[in-house]
């Protein structure tokens, strides 16, 4: 597998991570209680394996050679949309962390909201920023990088697929039994 056609296939691991968001949302939505063990498991998730391990191979591997050989429009690109919504995402997930922690100190409705608010909106920013990244900056590096820019990233992310193996396939185990706890919703 190629190191954009991984980086699709974590996309698909992530858009799952997002619907066991929106379903423990629609659960708490529909009466139920706010399960911090499982927004904490997903914040994990959204930390770990989202940002550090998906978000880290883009920031420092493929994103800088997209803005060193592609130009301006690369540039512009990245700096002003991609990076920016990561920093976006990180936001939603420092706030649900914030609201979580308050809602265990008092259990409002207001919390609540927020806890809810939050998770949605980190849903809904990443499945956008997955598409365009899918459709248009992948795209732009597949069709655009050079051959040896390509071969060369493909080094760089089987090295530091190599490195963290361990960690990945904890990751998917962790996703996999949130899916088999909350997916029953939707």
């Amino acid at each position: 597998m190629n190191s954009i056609e991984l980086m699709k296939e974590e996309h698909r691991h992530i858009l799952e991570l997002l619907e066991c968001m929106r379903s423990a949302c629609c659960k708490v939505l529909d009466g139920g209680a706010v399960v911090d063990e499982d927004f904490r498991m997903m914040i994990h998730l959204a930390r770990s394996y989202a940002d550090e391990h998906h978000h880290g191979k883009e920031e420092k591997i493929l994103f800088p050679a997209m803005m060193e050989h592609l130009g301006p429009a690369a540039k512009k690109l990245i700096q002003n949309g991609m990076l920016v919504e990561h920093d976006l995402g990180r936001l939603h997930i420092m706030n649900l962390e914030a609201e979580l922690n308050a809602y265990q100190a008092e259990p409002t409705t207001r919390h609540k909201m927020n806890i809810i608010a939050e998770a949605a909106g980190y849903a809904n920013l990443l499945q956008r920023h997955i598409e365009k990244e899918d459709h248009v900056v992948y795209s732009f590096a597949e069709r655009s990088l050079p051959k040896e820019v390509m071969m060369e990233l493909q080094q760089k992310m089987d090295a530091f697929e190599a490195e963290t193996e361990a960690l990945r396939s904890g990751y998917l185990c962790s996703l996999n039994h949130l899916r088999e706890k909350l997916m029953e919703v939707l």
